[in-house]
């Protein structure tokens, strides 16, 4: 399984891809996609750099699943609703792509991360340099990013087993403990 995680911002989105062989974890790649080239007030030119953007690390790497952070509800209804939009732009990609995507929140994340869900950006930073062994911790929404993908590696193994139980669908498991799949 190849996994892409994906951890959405209006002006900054991270992407990591990893690839799972059983319990083995396996850095394939990882980085940002910036929207600073349009102008700042241009949402749907900013959308539609995130679109592309998700698209074209979509095509390099072939993953076979994407996990994306829900978003939170921010003080500040204006930024929660542009990263909803930035987000929504994102899993539109994904999808018109065909991947499946699972959604996990952050606190999911930094919990199957670091072991408690108040974990701080450096402490997810040097969790996932040492889980996927890198000689240095990757940038802040990179590290978010690859934290999402190996939250799904270990939790797809879970809903999978769940989901051959035959007590519950694809769909009914992925909503336990908050996250979603499509």
């Amino acid at each position: 399984m190849r996994v892409l995680g994906i951890d959405p911002g209006l002006q900054i989105t991270g992407f990591g891809v990893v690839d799972v062989e059983g319990p083995q974890l396996h850095y394939v790649a990882s980085g940002t996609i910036r929207t600073a080239a349009a102008a700042r007030g241009d949402l749907p030119a900013r959308l539609k750099i995130l679109f592309e953007g998700v698209r074209e690390v979509a095509e390099r790497y072939q993953p076979t699943v994407a996990s994306v952070e829900i978003v939170f509800v921010n003080v500040n209804p204006q930024s929660t609703l542009l990263l909803g939009q930035a987000r929504g732009a994102l899993l539109a990609a994904l999808v018109s792509g065909g991947l499946p995507v699972s959604e996990y929140t952050a606190v999911q994340m930094k919990k199957a991360i670091a072991g408690h869900g108040l974990a701080h950006k450096e402490q997810i930073q040097e969790m996932v340099a040492r889980l996927l062994k890198l000689p240095s911790p990757p940038g802040r929404d990179a590290a978010d990013a690859l934290g999402l993908a190996i939250c799904h590696a270990h939790a797809s193994t879970s809903f999978e087993a769940i989901a051959r139980s035959g007590t519950l669908s694809r769909r009914a498991h992925a909503q336990y403990k908050g996250g979603r799949t499509y």
